[in-house]
Formats: C-alpha cells, sequence, structure tokens
C-alpha cells in the first residue's frame, strides 16, 4: 500500500515517513503543498495524509484539486481543534480529521481501518423517489419541502435509507440508533417509526416505509 504525506512541519513528516515505512508501507514524502499536488497527480497512492495549514496551497485548496481528478482516501492532520474545521473538511470529502498532537498508534489505526475499507466510503446524500437526506447539512426534504426531525428521528431515517430496500428488526434498529438490547415489552421503536411517517410519509402521495409484521420496518419503493 502506498501512501503519501503532505506535511511542512520537518520533525512531524519524517517520523510519519519513519513509523509507516516501519510498518510496512511504501510512503514519499511532499514538504510543500505544491509539491503534494504535483505527486498526488502523477503517481498512485492509496491513501494520502494531509496537513491542513500549508503555506501557499492550504489543505483545503489540495483536497479540491485532487477530487477533481482522483477518489482517493484522505485524513486530514490539524492543530486546530475546531468543529468548523472538521465539518469543512469532511464536506471536501475527507474520510478522517486528526487533531495534533495525536498518537502514532492511534493514526495507524485509522489507516488501516480506512484501506481495509478501501473506496467504499458512505455517501454523505441519499435519495429514495423525492426524499433526499443530507448528513453533513443534517438536512431532510420531500418533495422539495424541508422536513424537522429530532436527531433520534434523523438517525432512523439515515439508518433506513442506508440499508433502504432491507427489512430491519426492531432489535437491529434499538441496536443502531438507540445502543440499546431490543426488549419485546418496550416499543421506543414502533413509536419512533409512527412519528417518523407522520413528517416524511403522512402528508405526502406516494409512502415509503412499510410495516414487516413481527419482523420490523423497510424502506423502499414499494411500501
Amino acid at each position: 500500500m502506498a501512501i503519501l504525506i503532505i506535511e511542512d512541519d520537518p520533525k512531524t513528516g519524517d517520523y510519519l515517513r519513519k513509523g509507516l515505512r516501519e510498518s510496512g508501507y511504501a510512503v514519499d514524502l511532499a514538504r510543500t503543498g505544491t509539491d503534494g499536488v504535483h505527486l498526488a497527480m502523477q503517481q498512485t497512492y492509496d491513501l494520502i495524509i494531509l496537513d491542513v495549514m500549508l503555506p501557499a496551497i492550504d489543505g483545503w485548496e489540495i483536497i479540491r484539486r485532487i477530487r477533481e481528478q482522483h477518489d482517493l482516501p484522505v485524513i486530514f492532520l490539524s492543530a486546530r481543534d475546531d468543529v468548523n474545521d472538521r465539518i469543512r473538511g469532511l464536506r471536501l470529502g475527507a474520510d478522517d480529521y486528526l487533531v495534533k498532537p495525536f498518537s502514532f498508534v492511534e493514526l495507524e489505526l485509522r489507516v488501516r481501518t480506512i484501506l481495509r475499507r478501501g473506496l467504499t466510503r458512505e455517501s454523505d446524500v441519499f435519495e429514495i423517489a423525492d426524499l433526499r437526506l443530507d448528513v453533513l447539512r443534517r438536512k431532510v426534504t420531500r418533495d422539495g419541502v424541508e422536513i424537522a426531525l429530532t436527531n433520534k428521528e434523523f438517525m432512523l431515517l439515515h439508518l433506513l435509507m442506508k440499508r433502504q430496500g432491507e427489512v430491519l428488526s426492531r432489535t437491529q434498529i434499538a441496536s443502531e440508533v438507540w445502543d440499546m438490547n431490543f426488549d419485546s415489552d418496550t416499543n421506543v421503536v414502533d413509536v419512533a417509526v409512527k412519528r417518523l411517517r407522520a413528517k416524511v410519509d403522512a402528508p405526502f402521495g406516494r409512502k415509503l416505509i412499510s410495516t414487516i409484521r413481527s419482523v420490523g420496518y423497510s424502506l423502499s419503493l414499494d411500501a
């Protein structure tokens, strides 16, 4: 696996290159944004580790240029632990965002996880019929009308849309949305689905959420 590091701090760049090479990766190091863009366009890499705060061409601009030609995983490194920076990086297409200082073990684990996952990164936007869910903007619309959802309703809809066409049991839903073991005497899933239906199905002609008797729920065009 080949990794490109774009990092202007000599100590950090050398440390990462040495550690990743010892872990068995082929590693190139670019110390400027210009050199990094050149290498990314000319060579083939499986992953890029990219510092945000670079002189001349910063990490934001670099990922924009890379994304114009390549769809490969990118991990952002930054000394700025600001939620807006994290959101900006993810919206630009980064797969992960690591704040300095960090442990090399943590970085290596994230690298291995992303490379194992390959290019099957989760989509930021899900659509079925006229229903649209934007993960990063936390926005749901149907037929162009924005729908206000609670956090759990959003998570439930996100799960159903990710797994559209599949029948999800109440146990699966409870585990993924509420992080809890399902109790047959608890109707939390049924109540949440009822509330979600009232918002995303009831006001519209075509119904998308189905109840599968004694099993669970499904979101599909065949509801």
